[in-house]
């Protein structure tokens, strides 16, 4: 696992920073640990059992409506990207560029 080097000293007021709060709480709970690539996060045992919890309630759910799962790739060609820049450019802090 990634060094840690970021402790959760308090946990961020969940009305004002949503984003930051869950992340709070899922580090002090140790669900998460986060990743030496930026962005990325590990998942701790109990946090992967909770994933998994999640996608087995979610499958059956899909399933009893008539829908189907997919697995969507996790690289984009920058050619593609480029064709929706306008789209795009709201993400681009979120966006990897893998090199």
């Amino acid at each position: 696992m990634a060094q840690d080097k970021k402790q959760v000293e308090q946990i961020t007021d969940m009305e004002v920073d949503f984003a930051k709060w869950f992340t709070d709480v899922c580090k002090k709970a140790e669900l998460i640990d986060y990743s030496s690539i930026k962005g990325m996060f590990i998942y701790r045992p109990y946090g992967y059992a909770i994933w998994e919890n999640f996608q087995k309630i979610l499958d059956q759910k899909f399933k009893e409506t008539g829908h189907e799962n997919v697995c969507l790739p996790m690289l984009i060609p920058e050619s593609l990207l480029q064709k929706e820049k306008d789209h795009v450019e709201g993400f681009a802090p979120e966006c990897a560029w893998v090199t």
